[in-house]
């Protein structure tokens, strides 16, 4: 994984070892939560470091 502000859901389906088709739901999960905190999302597409703090990849 190369150091990308945003993650697609093929990126993500890498990362976890996932289909990418259940990659694509934990995209559009991740960017409801972000929605709900107020945040500008891309559809399609997660912030990466979103992603990496919600998989306790870091803090």
């Amino acid at each position: 994984m190369t150091n990308k502000n945003f993650m697609t859901a093929q990126d993500v389906a890498d990362a976890l070892g996932i289909s990418k088709s259940y990659a694509y739901k934990l995209v559009r999960q991740l960017n409801d939560e972000m929605e709900a905190l107020g945040y500008i999302t891309v559809r399609g597409r997660v912030d990466a470091n979103y992603f990496r703090k919600k998989v306790c990849y870091s803090e």
